[in-house]
């Protein structure tokens, strides 16, 4: 932390100096979550332009002084520069080469000195571009120059995020998927990095489970390979054979790089984010980089896996009617996790899909009625990570039933516990959500989250991805989610996120609770596993589903709040005005999916939902 502490120091200092050197430079990082296309308010760029103003007369007088005392000496100001330059470069290479050579804490020490340069040059240089173009607002092609900057920031830091590697390439995937916060700059130019994964030598694999275990590969297993069947930014998967019983398996193995700089990256990440959020404190993210801290340790520890993989894999061995499999762990270590070979494709391999005969709109059914068992289900332990990487689609024909497939749930180093107060009020602001109940909504906003009323439409549309008056719609009893959007919609949401509603965003963002923003990003992923399967029956169906998990939620509030026994009178009516109120929704519901399944054979075009799901 001394490297990270002498390089950041100028930064966090007001009147900090900007070399001639670092201006030099063109390899960098990262202002990592850049600007909307949208201008800051008028007292941002005064507050800059006196930081500027500032800085560049101490840079001029430091300046006009180097030149006198070079021209007393009798030497050209440049040419005194350059010698000096090399001089300085010269002696610092030798210096370095010669310390390596010595012991590897002194390497280690150069290579996280290497690495947290590149972070705080290229935020630095990111910062500077930022703060030119913003000056110039008033002029006419301003949101075209904003536009360059967004490209040349995102390049800069593609540049350093894949230089750097480790936990960099896993915040990077997960800027591409952060287009409601990020211009399209960003995301589109960190898109390369969803396959640009890194892959661990074998030797280096060898290594660590030597010195994890005390033992060699080969005492655990007869084969191995050697290749990859899959990498990810924190592990790869090979295929193996337990020596013992010959049985195939599917063994995760951690990069061993990620031991040596994930503390390092974690704090270079935070730092990152908290001089952003000192230059321009408009856009504060420094929530993700907390949530970062929270998860990365718990993804990095695959004993931990391991048991949310099991706790997941009993908890649904109760559920009927839910094709999920979830592959058995035979033992994890913090590196090191082992388990049965399961395979399949892809959800949005729609061609192995079909060729399969596999219903897509059965696919989608699944997957809603497992995640939404996750959310709802009592004591169910939630997975946050659910994107085409970590899903699987298994061809199975003796299943019972219209799926003639598994579902295998793979990674769950990122799992959460939703308390049940806030599963049973989360169910009850979906319910309003889909009955168009703004006071209901309104109520659970704030239970669920602390959701003021200034600030519920932004949440509404937040947790919905829809414009808060088509929401609030209750023309023939229709809440307004149920239908598709409109290119009027987009454009209203769009425009409204240019106008300033995106800081409001950021700042709601960075209020709620953590674990509502992961069931948030569940709910998103899910979602877009769902659109990627281009189902004929469209969205609909989800929120069906979706409905009858929380009306189930409900139900049972209502059983748990019953004092003593059901036969007794006062119990009983109790009882039966809850039942009464549970089954009227799962009529409502259960009528509605037979008449999206008849209008699905027929070849009917997607409908909209005009029920009203009213308790």
């Amino acid at each position: 932390m001394s490297t990270l502490s002498a390089l950041s120091s100028p930064l966090l200092r007001r009147t900090w100096i900007c070399r001639a050197c670092i201006r030099s430079q063109r390899q960098t990082i990262p202002q990592p979550y850049g600007l909307w296309q949208q201008r800051s308010t008028l007292a941002g760029h005064k507050t800059f332009a006196n930081r500027i103003g500032s800085q560049r007369t101490f840079a001029s007088q430091a300046h006009e002084t180097a030149n006198a005392t070079a021209k007393a000496a009798g030497r050209s100001p440049k040419s005194s520069k350059r010698r000096r330059r090399l001089l300085i470069a010269g002696g610092g290479i030798a210096i370095g080469a010669a310390v390596i050579t010595i012991n590897d804490d002194a390497k280690h020490a150069y290579v996280a000195a290497q690495r947290s340069y590149r972070v705080v040059a290229t935020l630095v240089l990111n910062i500077r571009d930022y703060r030119d173009v913003l000056k110039r607002d008033d002029e006419p092609d301003y949101n075209e120059q904003l536009k360059a900057c967004h490209l040349r920031c995102a390049k800069r830091t593609l540049h350093t995020l894949e230089k750097n590697g480790s936990i960099f390439i896993k915040l990077g995937q997960h800027l591409s998927s952060m287009n409601y916060l990020l211009p399209n700059e960003w995301c589109d130019t960190f898109i390369p990095l969803q396959d640009k994964c890194p892959v661990s030598s074998f030797e280096s694999i060898q290594d660590m489970c030597r010195r994890d275990t005390g033992l060699e590969l080969s005492d655990f297993f007869s084969e191995f390979e050697e290749q990859p069947i899959g990498a990810a930014s924190l592990a790869q998967v090979h295929r193996a054979t337990v020596r013992e019983t010959g049985q195939k398996v599917a063994v995760k193995v951690q990069h061993p790089a990620l031991d040596e700089w994930a503390k390092l990256d974690l704090a270079l990440t935070s730092f990152s984010f908290t001089t952003l959020k000192r230059w321009f404190p408009e856009y504060d993210l420094t929530w993700l980089s907390d949530e970062m801290q929270l998860s990365l340790p718990q993804e990095l520890d695959f004993a931990l896996e391991g048991k949310n993989a099991m706790r997941a894999r009993e908890y649904f061995s109760h559920v009927r009617d839910v094709p999920v499999v979830i592959p058995k762990v035979l033992w994890a270590k913090r590196r090191l996790l082992v388990m049965e070979y399961v395979s399949g494709f892809r959800t949005d391999d729609l061609k192995s899909l079909d060729e399969h005969g596999i219903d897509r709109d059965e696919v989608s059914a699944a997957l809603a009625r497992i995640f939404n068992e996750m959310i709802f289900g009592r004591d169910a332990p939630l997975h946050c990570d659910p994107h085409g990487g970590n899903i699987a689609i298994r061809h199975n024909p003796a299943r019972r039933g219209k799926a003639n497939f598994d579902v295998v749930l793979y990674d769950h180093g990122l799992y959460r516990d939703i308390p049940l107060p806030l599963r049973r009020n989360y169910a009850k602001l979906w319910l309003a959500v889909l009955d168009a109940d703004e006071a209901g909504m309104r109520k659970y906003a704030y239970e669920v989250a602390g959701i003021k009323e200034e600030h519920f439409p932004l949440f509404a549309s937040a947790i919905t991805g829809r414009d808060y008056t088509v929401l609030a719609k209750k023309e023939s009893g229709t809440g307004g989610v149920m239908t598709s959007r409109t290119s009027e919609e987009k454009k209203v949401i769009g425009d409204a996120l240019g106008e300033g509603l995106l800081e409001s965003l950021i700042e709601l963002l960075g209020q709620v609770p953590r674990v509502i923003l992961l069931i948030l990003k569940t709910n998103d992923l899910t979602r877009s596993l769902d659109e990627g399967l281009h189902t004929r029956q469209g969205p609909m169906r989800t929120f069906l589903i979706l409905a009858r998990y929380a009306s189930r939620t409900v139900y049972e509030e209502s059983l748990d709040n019953l004092n003593g026994s059901v036969l007794w009178p006062s119990n009983f009516l109790s009882w039966l005005g809850a039942w009464t109120r549970h089954m009227r929704v799962e009529m409502q519901l259960s009528g509605y999916e037979t008449y999206l399944k008849l209008r699905a054979l027929l070849g009917m075009r997607k409908i909209e939902i005009g029920d009203s799901f009213r308790e």
